[in-house]
């Protein structure tokens, strides 16, 4: 039992129990490939938060090793990423005031607030929140993260010496203090970039990233470029410290946790919005599911952890789960290994890492940041869905003119705004039958047809007091609005009874009332057991005078249509009986039947035709 309880916490560690072996040669390929990309990225990544470039290393450790026994996906790599690192940026670079220590601190304060965040929710069971963030805000959140660090890195790039602080005054610089270029530094990045862009044109498999900056490197370190006015990793051309380093939280002010709660909050849902975007697209890919409150909970663990290492926030790397993906790795074993790989490289190689260039770095940022825009799918929108382009053009807007932290706010209050529109005021539709008898929704370009007297509606949303006055309003509406006032309403209860609301069941009482003054009887179809148990408990009556409760649509086609046919029947019994009636009663008459009959056929004198009655 206890084992269970383990394999249930920890899922990953269930699937490490039954490893087969066939899968240790595509997961040891895919680990190192992993390990190639994540090193020169994770320390790329790491100079957005001016800090420690070896810290970027560690928050890639530590993370992924929790994930791959925490985590449900097969394929999924966690770790730094562009977005989450530009969010950490944006929040603790301002706070800080200049100062590096206070800078790591926040950085390493708001990780585990976003990671507490996020195990909070999977203990409520929030995974569901997924969808939160809609695809267009979203598409329009990761352009507007990735022009944001590309404009960021212009400086790197061309060897400036400052920079403004905001996105528009950095554009606009540019053109203006090109001249001012630290040549050496341009040719450095330019170098670079050639590198990047030839291996990924020629040996697209090859992990142009890692090649890249490890020929940069190995030119920094031979030439002693610093000397050339190249800015490197470690400015003092000294080492960096293999072992972990920590910063003291002694001088750390308390009072800065107020100013990191709402933008760590933001954090925990982009990220696992992304998160699980990336989970979900790579299950689906390889044929198994995802728990989306597991994951959750995993990705809170792994920041966390990432604290605990004195990194910063990590979510997934959709670049090297790609990476993963493609080279064929089965297992979260591939995680393990590309740690274990990254763990090697700072135990034996940091002397060489402190070379790096930091302009081939902003260049990695630039290049991978490039990946993340797609201005065409916006654009895509324009045509496909006008609300979709008009969501994702507003947060690209918000993000670039407002900066990233109030840009991620519009975002998640334009996603919330946008759920309460759809709740407040949902579409609805008619109902008709198609030859074959199937419901489906009537419109101009369909050939579905009502059944007469009967009125069939659907409101999509569930009902609740802030919305039921407005279905109150459209049923009303339809019924006044029918060329032929219906007998019956049927609303299809199945999408919008989901709970018991009060409100809702006060409203349905006077709509009840309304439409019987005109008329027309409310059936509702669908939930038949919650709803008898939910009018009980409101004290309303179901009597089928007033309400008829039916299990579903179909159900209540057959009880219309059957009660149609017996009043039909009923009306031609009546007739006959009538017509009985009036045979007895000339029978009981002193006039005989045949004296009726000829009756029948003897015109009045006054009808005699013209010539006869001349005559």
């Amino acid at each position: 039992m206890n084992g269970k309880r383990i394999i249930k916490w920890m899922p990953g560690l269930g699937l490490l129990f039954n490893y087969k072996r066939a899968y240790f040669g595509y997961d040891l390929k895919a680990g190192l490939s992993v390990a190639a990309v994540a090193l020169p990225v994770a320390i790329a990544y790491t100079e957005l938060l001016g800090i420690n470039a070896i810290v970027g290393l560690y928050a890639c450790i530590l993370p992924m090793i929790i994930y791959a026994l925490f985590g449900t996906s097969r394929q999924l790599i966690t770790g730094p990423d562009a977005a989450t690192c530009a969010v950490i940026a944006a929040v603790v670079i301002p706070l800080s005031a200049g100062d590096e220590n206070t800078r790591w601190q926040l950085a390493i304060i708001m990780t585990a607030m976003t990671g507490f965040w996020c195990i909070l929710a999977s203990h409520f069971r929030l995974g569901a929140f997924t969808d939160f963030l809609s695809r267009p805000i979203l598409q329009g959140l990761l352009n507007g993260v990735a022009i944001t660090i590309m404009v960021g890195q212009i400086s790197k790039v061309f060897g400036f010496d400052t920079s403004p602080e905001y996105l528009i005054e950095k554009l606009i610089e540019v053109p203006f203090r090109l001249m001012d270029a630290h040549w050496p530094t341009l040719l450095m990045s330019t170098i670079t970039l050639a590198l990047l862009l030839g291996i990924r044109h020629f040996r697209s498999r090859w992990p142009a990233p890692l090649i890249a900056m490890v020929v940069m490197t190995y030119l920094s370190w031979q030439f002693d470029l610093v000397d050339y006015g190249i800015a490197i990793v470690n400015k003092d051309a000294g080492q960096i410290d293999m072992f972990l380093p920590v910063v003291s939280m002694s001088s750390f002010h308390p009072g800065l946790l107020r100013e990191l709660m709402v933008p760590s909050i933001n954090l925990a849902v982009i990220s696992f919005v992304s998160f699980m975007m990336t989970a979900r697209s790579f299950a689906s890919k390889n044929g198994y599911e995802v728990d989306a409150d597991q994951e959750l909970k995993a990705l809170g663990i792994a920041n966390i952890a990432a604290a605990l290492s004195q990194g910063f926030a990590v979510s997934a790397a959709s670049s090297r789960t790609a990476v993963n993906d493609s080279v064929g790795g089965k297992t979260q074993l591939v995680s393990i290994i590309a740690a274990l790989v990254i763990l090697l490289v700072l135990l034996f190689m940091t002397d060489f890492l402190a070379y790096i260039p930091l302009s081939s770095l902003g260049v990695v940022l630039i290049v991978s940041s490039w990946s993340l825009l797609s201005i065409r799918h916006i654009w895509s929108y324009r045509k496909r869905n006008r609300q979709a382009f008009t969501l994702a053009s507003f947060t690209l807007l918000a993000v670039l003119l407002a900066g990233l932290i109030n840009g991620i706010g519009f975002a998640v209050l334009l996603g919330l705004l946008q759920f309460l529109r759809i709740v407040f005021r949902p579409s609805d539709q008619l109902l008709g039958v198609d030859e074959q008898g199937m419901v489906h929704s009537m419109n101009k370009d369909n050939d579905i047809e009502p059944i007469e007297g009967l009125m069939m509606y659907r409101f999509n949303s569930p009902l609740t007091y802030f919305n039921v006055a407005y279905f109150k309003k459209r049923v009303l509406q339809l019924v006044d609005n029918a060329p032929k006032r219906p007998a019956w309403l049927a609303v299809d209860a199945a999408v919008s009874f989901t709970y018991d609301d009060v409100s809702v069941f006060a409203a349905i009482d006077e709509l009840i009332r309304e439409l019987k003054i005109k008329g027309v009887k409310l059936v509702l179809a669908g939930r038949r057991t919650e709803l008898n148990r939910w009018l009980e408990r409101n004290k309303m009556s179901s009597n089928e005078d007033d309400l008829i409760i039916a299990p579903d649509l179909y159900f209540v086609i057959r009880l219309y249509q059957s009660r149609l046919q017996i009043k039909e029947k009923q009306k031609e019994e009546l007739q006959a009986q009538q017509q009985q009636t009036n045979i007895e009663r000339v029978a009981t008459s002193n006039i005989t039947t045949e004296d009726v009959l000829l009756a029948k056929d003897t015109k009045p004198d006054n009808q005699l035709e013209p010539k006869k009655a001349i005559e």
